[in-house]
């Protein structure tokens, strides 16, 4: 194990190069970017606590059914008017630092870059397009007229994009791009990013839950994103 001040590598020796991976996933929520936005749609609602509780619960790993988790966070914000997307992104929504510059440092490297998240599309399709991220999946909020119907609506790849859908999404991309696994960086913070991050050649903790911390190779404790650069050799 090697460290440096707020960061822990484990299980190799840095430097690796980036451009020996092929692609790289990230987590949205609490990850790209530093909220999360169901507790944040439920505070603008006045529903705040009882969500967030919820949330850290199952970010921490003590609820074992995410699906079950979401829908319980998603039901509480029904009839809430669906403008407060809107406000939640405009007023709330901020980047996480150094996202924009891993990123660019991934692309310029060769690397595919992947959203895939337990949030909504609402934000993550926003967020994909600012951050110029190649794939993007995610959950899709229920509404009629104009306001959230308190459930989330069924999408061709399945319900829920949890822990398994992430993990599939990883490998489904993977072959996609006729690469492997291994060749892949997988980036979260909660509970439900394990499975990805256990498909991953290279397995990144952001900020995270202990459980989470635990399980990375990399676990970043300080500062931002593009600390994650400081494993790789630089371009020379």
């Amino acid at each position: 194990m090697t460290t440096a001040s707020g960061l822990v590598v484990r299980g190799f020796v840095p430097p690796l190069r980036l451009a020996d991976f092929r692609l790289a996933a990230f987590d949205m929520d609490s990850t790209l970017i530093t909220i999360e936005c169901v507790d944040e749609i439920a505070a603008v609602a006045g529903r705040g606590a009882e969500v967030a509780a919820i949330t850290e619960a199952a970010m921490r790993g003590e609820i074992a059914d995410y699906k079950e988790s979401l829908r319980r966070r998603v039901a509480l914000l029904e009839g809430v008017p669906s403008e407060a997307l809107q406000r939640v992104f405009d007023e709330r929504l901020r980047y996480t630092d150094g996202a924009e510059t891993l990123l660019a440092a991934c692309r310029s490297a060769g690397l595919k870059t992947l959203l895939v998240s337990g949030g909504f599309t609402f934000f993550s399709d926003r967020v994909r397009d600012r951050l110029k991220i190649d794939y993007a999946r995610s959950n899709v909020l229920g509404i009629e007229g104009s306001r959230l119907t308190g459930k989330m609506v069924d999408q061709p790849w399945g319900d829920i994009c949890d822990g398994a859908e992430k993990k599939k999404t990883l490998l489904e991309t993977c072959a996609m791009l006729g690469i492997e696994p291994a060749q892949a960086i997988a980036v979260g913070d909660g509970a439900n990013d394990l499975a990805v991050m256990s498909a991953a050649g290279l397995s990144v903790a952001f900020h995270a839950k202990p459980k989470v911390r635990a399980a990375a190779m990399v676990a970043i404790d300080e500062g931002g994103l593009d600390r994650l650069l400081e494993v790789f050799e630089l371009p020379g």
